[in-house]
């Protein structure tokens, strides 16, 4: 049969083979892989426990304070809990190139970038969940100290909502910088390492550099921007904890005041930046 007298019906068929797969079904089959595996699974038992757990054990030991407020140990857990969320990302990123799965997905997929384009997606609807199960273990593991001094838990008061909104943020932005890293480095452990590095040690370590500390008097010194501090409240990991803190709070020291809004658009830059790079290197350069 020639291509003059071939039927319409078969003519959009064999061009969108010819292109791959629609970038609905690239969605549905990363969806697949991501739930089919137990990692990501136990990722998010594990934080979910965790954020709960370090919350009561912090919000018990705060309760014997006089003035102690449930709601303000809301996020003590994801001090700890923060990391399950970058190795989600990180396993989903590097999980096809360390298996070697990639030559299929890249041969069904020839352009790339919609599988990566997929993972987001994916990732960013299961980190969905677990930022709201990770919210809701929180906030229940405040009931028992709460109820201990007969005070309610106060998640409507103040900037609470807020806080509650950025934290199940907080949880989608760290498993997309772990996404991005794991797609960009392309190796479990080097991806896991740089992230651990960026979003915790990295900004622990400038901020005992540029805390300014106290004066001669021994007294708290006034607050001042320093360069260590400046740098610092622009790593991903710092931006992360600005998100889901109070705005009464104020600036941690020796760092410029950009609150929780600017916390919150400096994480997302982040998120942006790393998904372009590791898309550029995903098209121009050879996958192996």
């Amino acid at each position: 049969m020639s291509a003059s007298t071939m039927p319409r019906a078969a003519r959009p068929a064999a061009t969108a083979r010819s292109g791959g797969p629609g970038f609905a079904r690239v969605v549905a089959s990363e969806w697949t892989k991501l739930i089919s595996l137990r990692s990501p699974w136990w990722t998010a038992v594990v934080t979910v426990v965790v954020a709960g757990l370090i919350t009561y054990l912090s919000a018990s030991a705060s309760s014997v304070d006089p003035g102690f407020t449930p709601a303000s140990d809301l996020t003590t857990g994801l001090m700890l809990a923060q990391i399950g969320p970058l190795v989600l990302g990180v396993l989903v990123g590097a999980g096809e190139f360390r298996t070697g799965a990639f030559r299929t997905t890249f041969t069904l997929v020839p352009r790339r970038w919609p599988a990566l384009a997929a993972q987001v997606l994916v990732v960013t609807a299961f980190a969905l969940g677990i930022g709201v199960l990770t919210l809701a273990a929180s906030a229940l593991a405040l009931l028992p100290p709460a109820a201990s001094r007969d005070l309610p838990l106060g998640l409507t008061a103040g900037d609470t909502p807020g806080i509650m909104l950025r934290t199940v943020l907080f949880v989608v932005g760290l498993a997309l910088v772990g996404l991005a890293l794991g797609a960009l480095l392309r190796r479990t452990v080097p991806a896991l390492i740089t992230a651990l590095v960026l979003v915790i040690f990295l900004p622990v370590v400038l901020m005992m550099v540029g805390d300014p500390g106290v004066d001669a008097a021994g007294m708290a010194a006034p607050h001042q921007v320093t360069v260590p501090g400046a740098i610092g409240a622009f790593t991903p990991g710092t931006a992360a904890q600005l998100m889901t803190t109070s705005t009464s709070h104020g600036p941690m020291p020796g760092t410029p005041d950009i609150g929780p809004v600017g916390g919150t658009l400096v994480l997302g830059a982040w998120v942006v930046l790393l998904l372009v790079v590791a898309a550029v290197r995903l098209r121009v350069r050879d996958v192996r």
